[in-house]
């Protein structure tokens, strides 16, 4: 019998004589038109390292994403009884005409581990529900089940009669006390915090309710608010401050309580209550702009004195083992925590033991040992969210099955991806196929196929350029081909400083005191391996100074009904510049007000709903997806509607409203902002959800350049961004120095490296190995001192 053999892409063929099993080696996709795919035909190789390469916005995630990976997992579900599939989300087939070879695909995105302030690194990777295991068998004292030591489970008493049926008789059993211990702290509710809602920033008590007296976002006296409060019987046009005693109460702490408001049953609660609801259950940093502006205003937390931030109560603290409660142990380093699990040596729980100590290891394998089990979810970055994801699958004995990452080295510092890549390559090794959606050169040079998509980005996009091994691509004259053996040289002369931001004593985190200057005027990169202190300097010291500006890497949160214009306030000049040429009210150039299309509300499609299969988008044919009324269409601007404005490229709109009859200067001053950061091809009007990381991270630069700030803290902006692209942001780093305006940058690049002006460097490692300033100076002095892992690295970058 003929053996497999290889051929130069790393493509299996067979002998003649095979197994008809042994020729299924490629994942074949045929006519993709995904996004901004143009019938995009690649067949991929099966248990090897494919990268996908092109500049942000190609189209690499609509292939992989989008559509590989989609397609998949509808298929998988499809296996499922309809009984099962109504509890799952619906999944719509990708736009593909053949999809032929696929495996189960296992995605490991970037998406932010859930803002539930509820959430922790414990409870996201199961460390937690082994801990409360291992705490309910060798606690001492004992005091209950692992419910006992779960913070998000409330102790509950029960006492009265308990009715059983059986065989026709009923018994009654009298029960006197059950209690169901739980380790929730009663105080805080299990979320480690109390807080204290400062009263005078809800209402202005010198206004009535019809006047506005209500501060809060969304309490618009003129909708269903007013008439709740009017259906509840307070006063709308008296001043709150004269309001007696019983109409305060409630106004602000009355319990849920049933009314009719115009024939309608609808529920009144106080104020106070609705807030905390609705607001003060989530997350802060998940929060829309101006409502985390009116929490962070209106609200103070403190950490909780009854449980000490720990969210457990009295009891679940009480239960030791070796000295330890589960508070303490959640509270170590994880490095720290497999050190104290290994001494355990208790042959009962032994299975358990060796399950905890094997996810423990997976934390350090993967570098993420800096961390603690009881670090809140949310404030991972993006890089850190995805790498935990990972550690279920690392040491998974699933074979055949296709991992999906996307841009799996981002935030990692370059002594850090030669790690993930050691660990993409065991995945792969173990006859799995690896799908990487990536930039970085490092990690591509890995690869043993690679798809590159391009030309450009947008509509300029959607092609495959070029497929076939690393040192073929580098030959292949290709956008990325060109620039994947770039290096940037250290600058000859820096810029001189015009004064300091001083940081004294810096405790944040995992800081030990730290004291350093950071120059103003000029482009200072702060940099270190991951989890060495950076971020933590910047949010605890730098950012919320008077005139800083900080941009972190927090996902940008959108419907679809949202859009690059709606997002960064172009909407509203260019709706206000309709409305005057026209002399009617801007809010008919809303599709998401009274301009919108009554048949699809706005949308511009038409979604129909089949139960267990897939729901089914149709564009709407009253507006013909153009999302407004056909009325609206007849008002014009410069000679186009409102729906052509929406249609237009970035590049187009900033010449339309440049200059002519639709001059609008505040339109133009975003859209020359946008053109800035590189996103010219952009339709103003197209869903935020089409957009990719990359797109996102930028548009969130865009708009946070329009504020006014003397500083600008950047949390990571290559992320996301192609090689060629990182000369553009380079340039637009130093306009915007140029301009007078002090730029810290958080980054791993070792171009932005090379080209700062001054670089801080953390370390010397992670977790409390590092949070010292390990250097500070130009990047030719880090270069050629080579003492600091980060100058070792910059020096082989720029072969110095």
């Amino acid at each position: 019998m003929s053996t497999a053999t290889s051929d130069g892409t790393g493509t299996r063929t067979q002998g003649a004589t095979g197994h008809p099993a042994d020729v299924h080696d490629l994942i074949r996709v045929h006519g993709a038109r995904e996004n901004n795919l143009k019938d995009v035909s690649v067949d991929i190789p099966k248990r090897r390292l494919t990268a996908f390469t092109g500049v942000s916005g190609s189209g690499k995630s609509s292939l992989v994403f989008s559509t590989i990976a989609a397609e998949s997992q509808r298929l998988i579900n499809e296996t499922y009884s309809a009984f099962l599939q109504g509890f799952m989300p619906s999944l719509s087939r990708p736009d593909v005409d053949l999809l032929e070879g696929l495996t189960t695909a296992i995605i490991v995105d970037q998406e932010r581990m859930g803002a539930n302030p509820r959430s922790t690194v414990g409870t996201a990777t199961d460390a937690n529900a082994m801990l409360r295991i291992l705490f309910s068998r060798l606690g001492q004292p004992h005091i209950g089940p692992p419910t006992a030591f779960a913070f998000n489970v409330p102790t509950r008493r029960a006492s009265g009669v308990m009715s059983t049926e059986k065989g026709g008789r009923v018994e009654k059993n009298v029960v006197r006390e059950a209690v169901y211990q739980g380790g929730m702290c009663p105080r805080c509710e299990g979320m480690g915090s109390v807080n204290d809602i400062d009263l005078t920033a809800l209402y202005d008590d010198a206004k009535s309710l019809n006047d506005g007296a209500l501060t809060i976002p969304g309490y618009s006296m003129d909708g269903w608010y007013g008439r709740l409060f009017l259906g509840a019987g307070l006063d709308m046009d008296k001043p709150i401050r004269e309001y007696t005693e019983k109409e305060m109460d409630t106004l602000l702490y009355a319990e849920p309580v049933k009314i009719k408001v115009e024939g309608i049953n609808l529920t009144y609660e106080g104020v106070i209550p609705r807030i905390q609801k609705s607001m003060l259950s989530k997350d802060v940093e998940a929060m829309q702009p101006h409502v985390r502006r009116f929490v962070e205003r209106a609200v103070t937390f403190t950490t909780c004195p009854d449980c000490d931030g720990t969210r457990l109560s009295a009891e679940a603290r009480s239960s030791l083992i070796r000295g330890k409660s589960i508070a303490d142990v959640c509270a170590l380093q994880i490095t720290d925590l497999a050190d104290w699990v290994r001494e355990l040596d208790e042959p009962s729980v032994a299975p358990l033991l060796a399950g905890l100590q094997h996810l423990l290891n997976s934390f350090a394998t993967i570098g993420l040992g800096y961390l603690s089990l009881d670090r809140p979810a949310g404030t991972l970055s993006g890089g850190e969210a995805q790498r935990t994801k990972m550690i279920r699958h690392l040491g998974s004995s699933l074979t055949d099955v296709t991992y999906v990452f996307d841009e799996p080295t981002i935030g990692l510092h370059p002594h850090d991806i030669e790690r993930m890549n050691r660990l993409l390559l065991q995945l792969r090794d173990k006859g799995n196929t690896v799908l990487v959606v990536e930039h970085k050169p490092e990690a591509i040079a890995i690869a043993d196929h690679v798809v590159d998509l391009g030309p450009r980005a947008g509509a300029g996009g959607g092609q495959v350029v070029f497929q076939g091994t690393v040192e073929q691509l580098r030959a292949s004259g290709t956008l990325t081909g060109r620039h994947l053996d770039d290096r940037a040289s250290v600058k000859p002369a820096v810029r001189t400083p015009t004064g300091a931001l001083q940081v004294r004593g810096a405790r944040t985190n995992n800081l030990q005191g730290v004291d350093v200057d950071i120059p103003l005027g000029v482009l200072v990169v702060l940099t270190g391996v991951a989890g060495s202190g950076k971020s933590s300097l910047v949010h605890g010291s730098i950012a919320g100074r008077e005139g800083v500006v900080t941009i972190d890497q927090s996902a940008i949160r959108g419907s679809r009904r949202s859009n690059p214009a709606t997002y960064t306030g172009l909407l509203e000049p260019i709706r206000k510049a309709f409305a005057k040429a026209n002399g009617v009210k801007p809010a008919l150039f809303s599709a998401n007000s009274e301009g919108a299309c009554p048949a699809c509300n706005g949308a511009g499609v038409v979604y129909t709903e089949l139960g267990v299969m897939a729901t089914v988008e149709s564009t709407c044919e009253a507006c013909e997806g153009r999302r407004f009324q056909p009325a609206v269409l007849e008002y014009t601007l410069g000679g186009r509607d409102i729906a052509e404005v929406l249609a237009m490229s970035v590049a187009e709109a900033e010449e339309f409203f440049g200059s002519g009859e639709a001059r609008t200067p505040a339109a133009h001053a975003v859209l020359a902002r946008l053109a800035d950061v590189g996103l010219g091809y952009l339709t103003i009007g197209q869903p935020l959800t089409t957009l990719s990381g990359g797109e996102r991270q930028r548009l969130k630069l865009a708009t946070h350049m329009g504020e006014k700030g003397g500083v600008y803290v950047l949390d990571e902006p290559t992320t996301g961004l192609h090689l060629a692209d990182v000369e553009n942001l380079l340039a637009l780093l130093d306009r915007l120095v140029d301009s007078g305006t002090s730029v810290v940058v958080i980054e791993h690049h070792q171009a932005v490296m090379a080209h700062a002006d001054w670089i801080v460097d953390l370390g010397p490692g992670a977790g409390h190995d590092g949070g010292r300033v390990v250097f500070e100076g130009t990047p030719a002095d880090l270069v050629a001192a080579r003492s600091t892992l980060t100058g070792e690295h910059l020096a082989a970058y720029v072969g110095g």
